[in-house]
């Protein structure tokens, strides 16, 4: 079992940055690939960004690329989404995930946290 317990969100207003945080424990966290979700009021959740287990590789959902960079610390087990330029549309709770394939479906789940952005 891995644990993921995401930090870091909040309310901003537009035009901010927030860093999200996801701390895993449990297993060997470079053994897995670590993606980050949103999902809003209303809607499905949604892939936003995924990293490889070193994190060589990266992908950011077009949206959002060039506003939001993912990178994660092995030495800490924790991946981070940084958030910048936000917009009121990326208003969403956000959750952490990992597996051991780099693409979904990842294997385990955080809570989510919620990011609130004014206008």
């Amino acid at each position: 079992q891995v644990q993921l317990v995401e930090s870091g969100g909040g309310l901003v207003q537009a035009g901010g940055s927030l860093r999200l945080s996801c701390a895993a424990s449990g297993r060997t966290f470079s053994n897995y690939a670590m993606g980050w979700f949103r999902q809003a009021p209303g809607k499905e959740r949604e892939f936003v960004a995924r990293i490889s287990w070193r994190g060589s590789i990266t992908y950011i959902k077009e949206s959002v690329k060039g506003r939001f960079t993912i990178s994660r610390d092995n030495a800490k087990n924790t991946v981070y989404l940084q958030m910048n330029s936000l917009k009121p549309e990326d208003t969403a709770v956000y959750y952490c995930a990992a597996g051991i394939e780099y693409e979904e479906p990842y294997d385990y789940w955080g809570q989510g946290t919620q990011v609130t952005v004014s206008s």
